[in-house]
Order: C-alpha cells, then structure tokens, then sequence
C-alpha cells in the first residue's frame, strides 16, 4: 500500500477570487441564486448545474451525493431519481433535503435547504420524455436503485435485452418507480472564499414569510 499521503495539513489555497457585501445581493435569494448561476454558466463552469443532495432517514443517518438540478424557479429546485433508491427511502421517512453548489473555478459555494414533495406526475413525464432514449431505458433497467448487482456485466446486459426489446418504439413509458422532488427552500447560504480563511457568508433565512439576510462567522 502507498504512503504518499503523510501529512495533509500543509495542503491549502488562498481564495482570492472575489467579495461579498450585504449591498451586492439581491434581497431576494432566488434571484441572487441566478445571478450567480448564471454567472457560472458564462463562466464556463464544468457541470454548474451539479450538486450534492444530502439526506436523512428516520434514525438521523444522513446520505450524501451528487444529482443534477433539472429547475430553478420561485416554486423550488427540481432534480429526478428512483423512487425506490436509498434517497427516495430516506425522503420518504424525512422530507427534509439540502443542496450544494460548490464551483471551484470561482471559489464559490451555496446552500439551499428546505422540504420536498414529489413534482406532479405529468410534469415527470414530460421531463422523462425529454431525456436521451439511453438514459430512459437505463431508468428502467437500474431498480432498485442502490441496490446490489452481481457484476457490472450483468448491468449492462439488463440494458442491451432491454435497448433490443424497444427497438424503435416511439415512445418508452416512464417508469412508475421513477419521477421527481421539488425542494421548497427556508434557508440559503452564499459563501465567497476570502484571504486568510476569513471568507464571506451571507445567509438568507424565511421568518414569518420573509427573508431574513444575516452575515456569518467564516
């Protein structure tokens, strides 16, 4: 076994990318989310759009791991999955989620925490259809979700009996296990890495219906 990772504490960047105040966001942190997501895409993030969901089931474990956030609008923060997967069991004990957007390039990073409900079905459909035909055939074969397979060949074997099967069908129905959660946000987090360690943190949290802006300790 290697032991090129010794010491680690020696390992570390200085932020120095950028700043921010309580007069450069927006009051509303909807739209301070687009602004810097927008500036990501122009940026020519990689990927801007994943993000670590994190979870928790019924005995306080929490799950982390990457998605893609498939909406952004004033109603909430979409991203798709398999009912049946060890996110979609811990959702459905606790319907509590967070989301985090980290973009390196900009030394950058936010949280966005709130409840879920599932996206209404048709709605689910309609995104469904809107995947590339491999990825639908991949959200049938790949139930349950997290769960074990024997081998990776057995995997792609499910895929190509399923890929000969529907042939040229036109279309591939959506899987009843499959579809998607909405996160309705309470809180977010805008965090600017600073010199020193002594970053921004301006958080946003809903008291009676309104947005609360508050600077935080790095």
């Amino acid at each position: 076994m290697s032991d090129l990772i010794k010491d680690l504490s020696e390992l570390r960047l200085s932020y120095e990318k950028g700043e921010l105040y309580e007069n450069q966001v927006s009051p509303n942190p909807h739209e301070q989310f687009l602004q810097w997501f927008n500036y990501a895409l122009e940026a020519k993030v990689h990927e801007p759009y994943a993000m670590s969901v994190a979870t928790c089931n019924v005995q306080g474990r929490p799950h982390v791991r990457t998605l893609l956030l498939r909406g952004a609008t004033e109603t909430g923060y979409d991203f798709y999955t398999n009912y049946d997967s060890q996110k979609g069991q811990d959702l459905a004990e606790n319907p509590y989620v967070e989301l985090m957007f980290y973009w390196h390039d900009l030394e950058r990073q936010i949280r966005i925490g709130g409840r879920v409900n599932k996206i209404p079905e048709l709605e689910a459909i309609d995104y469904y259809h809107k995947r590339p035909r491999d990825s639908q055939i991949a959200a049938h074969i790949s139930t349950p979700q997290s769960g074990v397979i024997e081998s990776r060949e057995v995997l792609v074997q499910r895929f190509n009996q399923l890929h000969d099967q529907v042939g040229d069908k036109a279309e591939l129905p959506k899987p009843e296990f499959w579809g998607g959660y909405r996160l309705q946000p309470d809180y977010y987090e805008f965090w600017q890495g600073r010199p020193n360690r002594l970053h921004d943190r301006l958080s946003y949290a809903k008291v009676d219906g309104t947005w609360k802006l508050q600077r935080l300790m790095p």
